[in-house]
């Protein structure tokens, strides 16, 4: 997949563990969310395991401390509630652009390519997020969690962003932290970077098998200019 990612005219970038460090927001409302519901808190460390598949599983792992639990309907769709009224009050407070995110957009966007994000967040937190940290301008797509009926791992995001730039699945690259963004981009045909410090449920996203592997998306400009 080398060349393949060296001659792509378009890459989509997931964004929880991707493009930002969102967990510490994410715990805060989770948090404030069970204290609400007189329950324990989660904390930090367990919310960073849990995200990654959309913010009602998100929810549901914070209350039944479960990976696929399912909790009682009216407690899930009050706790839903709870959870977006705390997390859109406080999109930005601790959230960050993670080092090499700004000078790896603007190195691509210097080279030609057209960028987009793909992510499971839904789109009310995705696109305020984007404008406050600054970075909406780089994009020329952006595919929330709710903008068709499939998320990740499904495949349907991906083509769905490559469609919208007019060009073909191959001409793309996904770059990801998790295996969502792995199995999207396997099924989508695309090639698949990933980066090792995001949210990959604990596990060590090099297992995955990704076609490259980047400690900072400053590397992607090199990748794609073909080095060596």
């Amino acid at each position: 997949m080398a060349m393949a990612i060296e001659n792509a005219s378009a890459m989509l970038f997931d964004l929880d563990g991707t493009l930002i460090d969102s967990a510490p927001d994410l715990a805060q409302a989770v948090d404030a969310m069970l204290v609400e519901l007189r329950r324990p808190e989660a904390g930090e460390d367990r919310v960073r395991y849990w995200v990654g598949n959309g913010a009602a599983r998100l929810v549901k792992r914070a209350l039944t401390g479960e990976w696929e639990g399912e909790p009682e309907k009216a407690l899930f769709e009050r706790a839903l509630r709870l959870f977006f009224r705390y997390y859109g009050d406080n999109l930005v407070d601790r959230t960050v652009l993670y080092p090499g995110v700004r000078e790896g957009l603007d190195g691509l966007r210097d080279r030609g390519l057209k960028l987009g994000v793909v992510t499971n967040k839904p789109a009310r937190f995705t696109l305020p997020i984007l404008e406050r940290l600054g970075i909406a301008h780089d994009f020329d797509v952006v595919i929330a969690g709710d903008t068709l009926d499939q998320k990740k791992p499904h495949p349907a995001p991906l083509l769905y962003a490559a469609n919208s730039l007019g060009i073909a699945p191959r001409e793309a690259v996904m770059v990801g932290d998790s295996m969502n963004d792995v199995l999207a981009a396997r099924q989508a045909g695309m090639p698949i970077v990933c980066v090792p410090y995001g949210y990959n449920h604990g596990s060590d996203i090099f297992d995955a098998r990704p076609d490259a592997m980047i400690e900072s998306l400053i590397e992607l400009v090199g990748l794609h200019a073909g080095r060596g």
